[in-house]
């Protein structure tokens, strides 16, 4: 079985074969994940999704994980990955640097819908319960993920701005009257950062949370949610130019899947068709945040 999972950065495997079949899927099939965890974390989370790719499309599959959202962006502009997992924000902002088509997004596991949960959150003990007076009146510091996730960035940039927050469009940091913004990164970095104290509150995914709760690596309980948004499900996508016969091959592919257990790695109950429909609304909040374009801080 050859599944090969490297860091993006540090280039395409030696000597990858980018033979194409008469479907149009390449003999080395390279998959793109952005890190919602830790890279190390998601890279081994998927390698039982590459062993059952590679199974049934008879091909290689090699693994990249970025450093960053932006890294697996750059690593589709530059034809170094062929399919992607990306959020819904990641994924519009990719698509106005190279022509992007959606292949599915799952079936969420707690929601039973094609969508799941974008949630601020404080500490349990805290004595914060309303978004608008005890964090954004107040001026209380708040926590990103990664400037491009869509449930760690722009819905909770969503939700402060309808409590009150004149969050600019132009430099993502400034959010007054909080008195500070940061970015950690990744869901498990903002719950640790709200859970440590560093900051009031903070924006994730909520079932990201939840696993961390049922790993241990927060305390089921210790962080209270106190607003919510429903988000359109992250969607694997693929680079247009590999053609419709690799796009029907690819959903087939990920549609066929029945394992429980691979479905519950990857937190679906199975996979559904995506369009680039599903997600004009990502897009008209993207581009009235400013976040359409990746922003600086």
């Amino acid at each position: 079985m050859i599944v090969t999972a490297v860091l993006l950065g540090s280039g395409c495997a030696a000597g990858a074969d980018r033979t194409v079949g008469a479907d149009g899927v390449p003999a080395t099939l390279r998959i793109g994940l952005i890190p919602n965890i830790s890279p190390d974390v998601q890279r081994a989370k998927y390698q039982p999704f590459a062993e059952h790719l590679q199974q049934r499309l008879g091909v290689r599959v090699e693994l990249f994980v970025a450093a960053d959202y932006a890294g697996v962006v750059a690593a589709l502009v530059g034809k170094r990955i062929d399919v992607a997992y990306l959020g819904g924000l990641t994924y519009v902002q990719a698509e106005r640097q190279v022509a992007l088509t959606p292949l599915v997004t799952e079936l969420d596991k707690e929601t039973g819908t094609a969508q799941y949960l974008s949630a601020i959150v404080v500490r349990a003990d805290s004595p914060h319960r309303d978004l608008r007076r005890d964090i954004v009146t107040a001026g209380k510091s708040f926590a990103f993920g990664d400037v491009s996730s869509t449930s760690g960035s722009l819905y909770p940039r969503l939700m402060l701005v309808e409590a009150g927050a004149r969050c600019s469009p132009r430099r993502v940091s400034d959010c007054p009257p909080l008195r500070q913004v940061t970015f950690t990164g990744g869901h498990d970095a903002t719950a640790q950062a709200v859970l440590s104290g560093r900051v009031d509150a903070g924006g994730l995914e909520l079932r990201i949370l939840h696993r961390l709760e049922r790993d241990g690596t927060v305390a089921a309980g210790a962080l209270r949610v106190i607003e919510q948004r429903s988000v359109q499900g992250y969607p694997w996508v693929m680079r247009t130019d590999l053609g419709t016969g690799a796009q029907r091959t690819l959903t087939d592919a990920f549609t066929a899947i029945t394992d429980p257990n691979l479905l519950d790695l990857m937190r679906a109950k199975r996979y559904v068709a995506a369009a680039a429909s599903d997600y004009d609304e990502i897009r008209r909040k993207a581009t009235e945040l400013g976040l359409a374009e990746p922003a600086s801080r």
